[in-house]
């Protein structure tokens, strides 16, 4: 029997299990059916929608395409308005040139033909003339042969003596004028240049005057010299080879000579010595120790020298042997002119004068202070000293213009700047300025004689005179032989002549004298 209920059971379940799918299925179904027609309805709605709003959109894009059809319509006939306005105009401007070139044409047509007339006019006076030259041909021909038979001359030679005549006329007339013209330059030229070499001079006052080179120490007492010389002169031969100079004892009364061409070393002996004297110690350890010390310190005033010139200038960049080789010029003369001065001198002046003409004032001091440099060591170098002072610049690299400055201030080359003129200025300035400079008398009287000898190498002068202890030479010539024009020109030339070929400080002014006299006597 629970068999049979379970069967029972088990059946019913299964029964009920299928009719509840059963319905399931059609109650789904059913729910199915319903919502697809909901969907389908919905879409419908949404297509109506869709529909709408795409006639929407189409009615005002066409509203828009219509504007715009509009406005470029309107666009376009502006345009052509405009365009039609711009061909109108360019037609008035083609019709109006039209116009000008026709009255052009026509002005052009009655030039032609005026030209034409014109044309057989000249033409008809070419033959005329023609004829007439032709008569005119044979009258000169007449009268060329009637001169050369009065005259003795042919035609060539006369032309040869009319331009022999005319040549010599216009060199006269070229002297008068080069005269006037050199006179007018010379006037202007002379009081500029017054003006700033006065206004140099004023702002610059140098206070040195020409220092003699001592070449000799004072002794106490003759008895010195027997300790100078040592036992069997060792002591002098120790400060021979220490110092590198020749030291002289001679009969001269309490004092020892020191010949040496190096100035350096002629110091360094003189402090040497008289430290020795001072000390009283002299024997050859002594004398080399002492020496040893005064060259370190003579070389330290050295260095010291030439930096406080080139602070004193206001100057920078210098190479340290150009400034030791400056200091060096303190030891060194120049007919008695101490060198380092001069050099400072030339510096400050050339400095002022640039600073008057607007150049460069820095380079015109570098020049300065730099122009004697070779003097510092043309003792151990061959050339002259602005050579060699241009060979030293350019090796510690200085700037082409100072080269040019160093080399240039004596005329060895041409100026290549204001500037080095100015140099060269200056360095006559000061050297030629009076009491700055001695010289000997054999060179004194050699340059006379020499500038006299120029002089009187010109035809037509009588007398010459070299004054001013030859700082100017007088010329007078023959009035019967030499102008005016002329007595211009052998000043100048002389003065070529002069620079040309002597040597000198400063400057030598020539002149040349024409004086005409008349004489009569009343009876």
């Amino acid at each position: 029997m629970t068999d049979y209920i379970y069967i029972y059971v088990s059946a019913a379940l299964a029964v009920g299990l299928l009719v509840g799918l059963v319905f399931s299925v059609v109650f789904s179904k059913r729910g199915a059916n319903r919502k697809l027609r909901e969907n389908e309805q919905r879409a419908r709605q949404i297509l109506d929608e869709a529909n709408q709003k795409a006639e929407t959109i189409k009615k005002e894009a066409q509203v828009e395409a219509k504007d715009k059809i509009f406005l470029a319509k309107t666009e376009a006939e502006k345009e052509l308005k405009e365009r039609r306005a711009e061909l109108n105009q360019l037609d008035r401007r083609l019709h109006q040139r039209e116009e000008m070139l026709d009255r052009k044409l026509e002005h052009l047509d009655r030039k032609d033909n005026d030209f034409n007339r014109k044309e057989k006019e000249l033409l008809n006076k070419e033959r005329t003339l023609s004829d007439k030259d032709q008569k005119y041909d044979g009258l000169i021909k007449e009268q060329i042969a009637m001169l050369e038979r009065f005259s003795g001359l042919s035609s060539e030679e006369a032309k040869k003596e009319l331009l022999s005549k005319v040549a010599e006329e216009s060199r006269f007339e070229a002297l008068k004028v080069a005269k006037k013209v050199e006179e007018e330059v010379m006037e202007s030229s002379d009081r500029k240049a017054k003006e700033i070499l006065s206004l140099a001079i004023q702002r610059y006052a140098s206070e040195y005057v020409g220092d003699i080179t001592v070449s000799g120490v004072s002794l106490p007492s003759d008895e010195m010299k027997g300790r100078i010389i040592g036992r069997e002169g060792r002591n002098i031969r120790a400060l021979e080879a220490a110092t590198g100079v020749e030291f002289i004892v001679d009969d001269t009364p309490e004092m020892v000579m020191i010949s040496s061409f190096d100035p350096i070393r002629r110091e360094i002996a003189k402090l040497s010595l008289s430290r020795l004297i001072t000390d009283g110690r002299i024997h050859p350890g002594r004398i080399e120790e002492i020496v040893e010390k005064v060259r370190k310190e003579v070389e330290t005033a050295v260095k010291e020298e030439g930096e406080k010139a080139v602070f004193d200038l206001g100057l920078h960049g210098l190479h340290p042997e150009l400034i030791k080789l400056i200091g060096r010029l303190k030891y060194r003369t120049s007919y008695a002119q101490n060198v380092l001065e001069h050099s400072k001198e030339v510096a400050y002046l050339a400095g002022i004068m640039a600073g008057e003409l607007g150049v460069d004032v820095k380079l015109a001091k570098r020049g300065g202070i730099l122009h004697d440099i070779g003097k510092g060591v043309d003792h151990e170098m061959e050339g002259s000293h602005q050579s060699i002072g241009a060979g030293l610049a350019k090796k510690y690299g200085e700037h082409t213009k100072a080269v040019n400055a160093i080399e240039a201030h004596h005329g060895e080359c041409d100026f290549l700047t204001v500037e080095s003129a100015l140099v060269a200025a200056a360095d006559a300035l000061s050297a030629g300025r009076p009491g700055a400079r001695k010289e000997t008398l054999e060179s004194y009287l050699k340059r006379l004689e020499k500038l006299e000898e120029l002089a009187n190498s010109f035809s037509g002068v009588e007398k010459c005179y070299a004054i001013q202890a030859g700082r100017e030479v007088r010329l007078i010539v023959k009035p019967e032989e030499v102008t005016d024009e002329v007595s211009a020109q052998i000043a100048r030339e002389l003065a070529k002549k002069v620079e040309a070929q002597l040597t000198y400080p400063g400057q030598i002014k020539v002149t040349v004298i024409r004086e005409s006299r008349y004489v009569d006597y009343a009876k």
